[in-house]
C-alpha cells in the first residue's frame, strides 16, 4: 500500500559546502566562514569544529590557526549561498508529492511509497544533489515532521546510515536506545528556556517527553508542545511550516566597514539599501506601505550615542525604488547628527501586499509629466533589475561600479560563481 511520508532533506554545514563546491583546496581541511564584515565565526566545518572553533567566535581570535593549523577562513557570500539553495530547492521540487521550503538549505518534502522504495527514494535525491550541484545532504525521513527531523540527527550522526534514516525501518530497540540519550533541546521546536523548565520536571531526553502526558505538557507549557508530543508518538499535527524567513517584511541593514559621518556619505546608505529592498520586492511581486530607516552608533564607543530611527507611512502600496529611495534619505536626513560616527544602518519596507492598491491621499504628488517620467524610470530600472541582477543598474550612488568606502567589509570572499559572468569558474586542461 502506497503511503505519504515525511522527509527532511538538509545540505551539511550549507555555507561551507557551497565554498567546497567550487574549490577543492578547502576539502578534508578546516574551514570558516565569516559574519558580516568579517567579525565572527557563522559556519565551521568538521575540521573546525574538532579544533575546538565554536560559532560566534571572534575572528581575531583564530586568525593563528590559518597558519599553525592550515585553517581557511571565507567571508560571507550571500550571493553565492542564495542561488545554490535555489538550485537545491528546485531539484527537490521534483522529487516530492509536496514541497515546503523551511529555511535556506533545509525542505520537507512528501514520498509515496512503501519503506523500501521511500529509503530508494532518499537516496536518489542524495545521490541526485551532490552530482548536479556538488553539495552534501542528508535525508530523514518519518511519518511526521518532528520524527523526520529527529531521523535526519541520526542520519548525520551516523555515518554508516550513508545520509539516509527511514526511522520506521530502524531496529525499535536501537531507536529507544537513541531517544533515551539524546538531550529533550534537541528535538525541533524545544529551546534552551522550555529545555530547562522540563529538565526540572524531569523530563531530560527525548524518550522522556515522547512519553510525557499530553495534557499536563499543554497545562504547563502550550498546544505547541502538547503538538510535539504528539508528533513524537507518530500523530501527525503540524501543518504546512512557514519558511523561517520573515515573510512580513523586507530589511536591508548592514554594519559599515568605517564609520558614516556625514549627509551625503549617509544619503548613499540610505539610496543604495533602499533601492535594493525594491529590487527585492520587486523580483518577490509585492508592494510595501510602509518605511522604516534606522542606524546607530556603537555601543562600545565612548561619549554619545545615536540611535535615529522613523517610520514613514507610504501614499499607497510601492515598490517604486525613486521614491523610497528619496523617501529614505529625507527620513534619516532630519535624524541623524553629522560628525557622529554611525556604524550600521538600514531600511526596512513592511505592510506588504500583493497588489499596488488604490491611490489615496498623496502627499509626494507630482506633476503630470514628472509622474509619468518617473513611472518610465522606475519601470526601466525594475525591468533590467529583474534581468540581469539588482547591481546591474542603480540610481545615483546605487549604479557607482565601485562600492562606497563604507560598505561591508568581505576580505576573505569567494568569487561569485554562479551569478556573475565575470566570476565564472576557470576550468585548464
Amino acid at each position: 500500500m502506497s503511503v505519504d511520508h515525511v522527509s527532511l532533506v538538509d545540505v551539511n554545514n550549507f555555507y561551507v559546502s557551497c565554498e567546497r563546491a567550487f574549490d577543492y583546496s578547502l576539502r578534508n581541511r578546516p574551514v570558516v566562514v565569516l559574519s558580516n564584515n568579517d567579525g565572527c565565526v557563522v559556519a565551521r566545518s568538521q575540521e573546525a569544529k574538532d579544533l575546538g572553533i565554536a560559532t560566534g567566535e571572534p575572528f581575531f581570535k583564530i586568525q593563528r590557526l590559518m597558519d599553525s593549523h592550515n585553517l581557511a577562513v571565507r567571508s560571507s557570500n550571500y550571493e553565492l549561498y542564495g542561488d545554490m539553495s535555489a538550485r537545491v530547492m528546485e531539484l527537490l521540487g521534483r522529487y516530492g508529492t509536496w514541497h515546503e521550503v523551511y529555511s535556506i538549505d533545509e525542505s520537507f518534502i512528501g514520498l509515496e511509497g512503501n519503506l523500501e522504495q521511500v529509503r530508494s527514494t532518499a537516496a536518489q535525491i542524495r545521490k541526485a544533489i551532490d552530482k548536479s550541484i556538488g553539495v552534501p545532504v542528508c535525508v530523514g525521513v518519518s511519518s511526521t515532521k518532528t520524527l523526520a527531523k529527529l531521523a535526519n540527527h541520526i542520519a548525520k550522526h551516523n555515518p554508516g546510515l550513508g545520509g539516509v534514516c527511514v526511522q520506521q525501518l530502524m531496529d525499535r530497540s536501537v531507536l529507544d536506545n537513541i531517544l533515551s540519550r539524546v538531550p529533550v533541546t534537541d528535538v525541533w521546536g524545544v529551546g534552551r528556556k522550555s529545555g530547562a523548565k522540563l529538565t526540572s520536571m524531569g523530563i531530560e531526553t527525548i524518550a522522556d517527553l515522547r512519553d510525557a502526558d499530553p495534557l499536563l505538557i499543554r497545562k504547563k507549557f502550550s498546544v505547541v508542545l502538547q503538538r510535539t508530543v504528539f508528533e513524537l508518538n507518530g500523530q501527525r499535527c503540524i501543518g504546512p511550516v512557514e519558511e523561517r524567513a520573515d515573510r512580513g517584511q523586507v530589511m536591508f541593514t548592514r554594519s559599515f566597514s568605517t564609520p558614516v559621518r556625514t549627509y551625503e556619505a549617509m544619503e548613499e546608505v540610505m539610496s543604495i539599501y533602499a533601492q535594493k529592498a525594491a529590487s527585492r520586492l520587486a523580483s518577490e511581486g509585492r508592494y510595501a506601505t510602509l518605511l522604516t530607516v534606522t542606524a546607530g552608533t556603537s555601543r562600545f564607543a565612548q561619549g554619545e550615542a545615536s540611535f535615529p530611527s522613523a517610520q514613514v507611512r507610504l501614499p499607497r502600496p510601492t515598490r517604486d525604488p525613486i521614491l523610497l529611495s528619496k523617501l529614505a534619505i529625507a527620513a534619516m536626513r532630519d535624524l541623524m547628527q553629522p560628525g557622529m560616527d554611525y556604524v550600521r544602518g538600514g531600511v526596512i519596507l513592511s505592510g506588504l501586499s500583493d497588489s499596488p492598491g488604490e491611490k489615496q491621499l498623496d502627499l509626494f504628488e507630482l506633476g503630470d509629466g514628472q509622474e509619468e517620467e518617473q513611472k518610465n524610470v522606475s519601470s526601466v530600472v525594475q525591468d533590467i533589475s529583474a534581468r540581469f541582477g539588482a547591481k546591474s543598474i542603480g540610481l545615483g550612488p546605487a549604479g557607482m561600479a565601485q562600492s562606497p568606502q563604507w560598505t561591508m567589509k568581505r576580505e576573505h570572499i569567494s568569487q561569485r560563481y554562479t551569478t556573475e559572468w565575470d566570476e565564472l569558474l576557470e576550468v585548464r586542461a
